[in-house]
């Protein structure tokens, strides 16, 4: 129930608790958990009560009359964009072919104020039943608008260049490289909106899928319900395993988590390079990564995985979800587009010496579309001088100009890197530069 929580609090001290988690329970869940406070003294049993709703993935599908209340704590572009009138409007246009509604497709940023989207879709068909919702937030999301523009993809990989001195640079400064993307499954409901018959069919297209992966890309599936504890620990250890998702991302509310793990898991080729995630988030998060800075053996590997699921979904009557205005269609609106998410492991221990070279950091990779992380991901510190750098936009540009993005971009800030190393610049030129 929150820092502090636990059975030695007086009863007002626990209501005080769960005035703080309130938010995150649905009515009938809070009409249990009153009624506990008024009929009972023992506080392990409120305590459990709370924090059993709490983590009870199985959440209920909502169905809002009117536009639900927002508060100051909700930020989400969802919160900013959705009217009375614009609820009203869309609840009026009723649900997709697979039951999705407006009610559900806004209801994890309705119950988790903080995401910054806040609005999930839950089939192909939610993209255009309810874009005059989608289509705001994408464009204050990506600054791309869709009435307006078109998306196009791009995977050949022999259209990236490096030069001879780039090359050097990602020798000496990139630790890793992994570029990943979501692909779903046209026909088949989305993470959001599923039940457990979509949920397994899409299992068995990409498990069918996966069985045709040759040479480099041959390997094996890890089914999450039946994982030995040694497969777990090894999966776990090597950073690859996804987890239930927390309480308080995109996915809880979303009802994604319902029924977990049946049906989800990861594939991964024998040299840990190809990984593919299935039913997480998205039907597949198709990821290519290796040791080192060789951009280009791991796109190449990115388009072929891309173009066998491609392949596999065509044999079995289907096809990826894709469209010429929004591109590859997935749960979330971040996520549209390419989805693509190129990334290098980079060593900047100049960048990392004082809080305000890291600002400084951040500030050049704004300057150039890319976004800088800790070793650890988003919030995290840089251990061992270690950032994860990325490229920013994903929808607006094809594949191919997202990565020659990140190269480029990566370079300038290797560039300033060794330029700071070498005396030949301090904090304030490098500033001077980008502004």
């Amino acid at each position: 129930m929150g820092a502090g929580a636990s059975a030695d609090l007086s009863k007002d001290q626990l209501k005080e608790k769960y005035a703080d988690v309130k938010h995150r329970l649905y009515p009938q869940q809070q009409a249990a958990v009153e009624a506990l406070f008024e009929s009972s003294e023992n506080a392990a049993e409120i305590l459990e009560c709370v924090n059993t709703h709490l983590n009870d993935a199985e959440v209920p599908n909502m169905d809002f009359e009117t536009k639900p209340d927002f508060t100051d704590k909700h930020i989400s572009l969802m919160s900013k964009h959705l009217t009375p009138e614009l609820f009203t409007q869309l609840k009026a246009a009723g649900a997709t072919s697979k039951g999705y509604t407006i009610s559900r497709a806004i209801q994890t940023g309705v119950m988790t104020p903080h995401l910054g989207v806040g609005i999930t879709a839950g089939d192909e068909e939610s993209w255009a039943l309810f874009k005059d919702i989608y289509y705001p937030i994408i464009k204050g999301w990506h600054q791309f608008d869709p009435e307006t523009q078109s998306h196009t993809s791009d995977l050949d990989a022999s259209k990236l260049t490096m030069t001879d001195e780039q090359v050097a640079m990602f020798n000496e400064f990139v630790v890793s490289t992994r570029i990943r993307a979501a692909r779903n499954v046209s026909g088949y409901a989305l993470p959001a909106g599923t039940d457990d018959e979509d949920r397994k069919k899409v299992r068995e297209v990409l498990c069918g899928a996966f069985e045709k992966f040759e040479g480099e890309l041959a390997g094996k599936f890890y089914d999450l319900g039946t994982l030995s504890d040694e497969d777990r620990n090894m999966l776990l250890s090597s950073g690859f395993l996804f987890q239930i998702p927390k309480t308080t991302n995109l996915l809880w509310h979303a009802g994604a988590a319902k029924n977990w793990p049946t049906d989800r898991g990861i594939f991964h080729n024998e040299s840990k390079t190809a990984l593919c995630w299935v039913n997480e988030e998205d039907h597949c998060r198709i990821i290519s990564m290796e040791d080192g800075g060789n951009v280009k053996s791991v796109f190449t590997r990115f388009a072929q995985i891309s173009e066998a699921l491609k392949t596999a979904a065509e044999a079995n009557g289907t096809k990826l979800m894709y469209c010429d205005k929004l591109g590859f269609l997935g749960t979330c609106p971040s996520n549209l587009g390419t989805g693509l998410r190129a990334s290098v492991m980079i060593k900047l221990p100049k960048f990392n010496e004082t809080e305000e070279s890291r600002q400084v950091l951040e500030q050049v990779c704004d300057k150039f579309d890319l976004q800088p992380r800790g070793s650890a991901g988003e919030h995290s510190a840089a251990v061992e001088d270690k950032f994860d750098v990325s490229n920013k936009q994903r929808i607006g540009f094809t594949e191919v100009q997202l990565v020659q993005k990140m190269i480029d971009g990566v370079t300038q800030v290797i560039s300033f890197e060794k330029a700071m190393a070498a005396g030949e610049k301090d904090l304030a030129a490098v500033k001077g530069e980008i502004s």
